[in-house]
């Protein structure tokens, strides 16, 4: 199993090598100085790869982002204030006015937003696909496509995608491929070795895994990481501070223990769920009831603690005290850390009342099950 901790070392980033500290420092600084204006001249030509100012790079920023390289696979990665921003970033330094993308549908809400509501405006277009249709994918891609993007599996309903296919096709077709891993995590899925050009994570889940922070990253090639951190990066903004950054590589050292314990935590889970006389479906990829098990266990090694099910009961009163009742799992639009949480698409505007989202988290699993027992009595 990879650990974080021990992808990229202390000792073997350069500017913690002389100090060896056991826990990586926090740069808390807008700025840095330099011994003459010869070094500032040679700092100023290349932002990327020095230590000018905290709104390009940084060094807490700059090791956090070695480590989730390594850990996914990737030459770089650029980390962002927010998981939105690494999609936004990704996707915009791919098109121009006039092009085209390919979406999946069950891609998150904001990265169907940029696609389809905010690009609208700059003339860019898209087209929202079921991707695990290839033939619908391959209709979809017209001469002026430039991006294909995916999540695996997907928000809310799960859907596995078939990756490797996937990025075949988009080379055939020159291109670039944009997956969304927040789910799995680097730790149980890597889309880049499957083909895939660029990988991005909302940081805030399972990467921090402590409720406590906002963020986002990318990952690829060096060339597109670099290409974003010119085009995209250096001319929004989208900055992580270096406290946000010190806090993911904080979690991330505990990535391969939490990990575990929420993959087999939600495997009971489903088996109470799929058990449970008032549950209709269980969407959750890695069990294997799921019909999307042998695709799913092909492309990972393991499950995180995200799930969803369709209750038989349709009645919004009936569901909303159940889910008020709950005791254990919090109502939250989020997920990752150590709490559980349940969200209830009942609460937007057009969500399916007989659907429910929880995160299974950290805590004692009988209790959850006993938790979920005595609200779906209610039903």
């Amino acid at each position: 199993m990879k650990y974080a901790a021990d992808i990229i070392t202390n000792d073997s980033y350069s500017f913690l090598a002389e100090e060896r500290p056991v826990a990586a420092p926090l740069y808390q600084t807008s700025l840095f100085t330099f011994p003459s204006v010869d070094a500032l001249r040679t700092a100023l030509q290349d932002e990327r790869s020095t230590h000018l100012y905290s709104r390009g790079n940084n060094p807490t920023v700059e090791y956090v982002e070695q480590r989730i390289a390594a850990l996914e696979g990737g030459e770089a990665a650029k980390l962002l204030s927010a998981g939105v921003a690494a999609i936004a970033s990704s996707i915009l330094s791919c098109v121009s006015h006039g092009d085209h993308i390919v979406c999946s549908a069950n891609a998150y809400t904001w990265a169907k937003y940029i696609s389809g509501t905010y690009l609208k405006r700059f003339g860019v277009t898209v087209t929202f696909v079921d991707a695990t249709n290839l033939q619908e994918v391959e209709d979809a891609i017209q001469p002026n496509t430039k991006v294909l993007y995916l999540e695996s599996p997907g928000t809310l309903y799960l859907q596995v995608l078939d990756l490797p296919k996937l990025a075949t096709l988009a080379k055939r077709h020159h291109i670039t491929t944009i997956v969304d891993n927040t789910w799995a995590t680097p730790l149980y899925q890597n889309p880049l070795s499957f083909g895939i050009d660029l990988v991005v994570h909302s940081a805030s889940k399972y990467l921090g895994g402590h409720s406590d922070i906002i963020g986002g990253v990318v990952i690829g090639s060096k060339a597109l990481i670099d290409h974003i951190f010119r085009t995209e990066f250096l001319p929004i903004g989208h900055v992580p501070d270096p406290f946000q950054a010190w806090l993911i590589q904080r979690g991330m050292r505990t990535l391969a223990v939490r990990m575990p314990y929420h993959y087999q935590s939600a495997l009971q889970v489903c088996d109470f769920l799929y058990d449970h006389p008032a549950v209709e479906q269980v969407f959750y990829p890695m069990h294997p009831k799921s019909p999307s098990y042998a695709l799913a266990s092909s492309q990972m090694k393991g499950g995180s603690g995200l799930l969803s099910l369709r209750l038989k009961c349709t009645d919004r009163s009936k569901i909303e005290s159940a889910i008020d009742s709950l005791k254990m799992f919090r109502i939250g639009v989020s997920w990752g850390g150590y709490e559980s949480l349940v969200f209830p698409p009942l609460a937007t505007k057009d969500g399916d009342p007989s659907v429910l989202r929880l995160h299974i988290g950290l805590e004692e699993t009988q209790s959850l099950l006993g938790d979920l027992g005595q609200a779906f009595a209610r039903l």
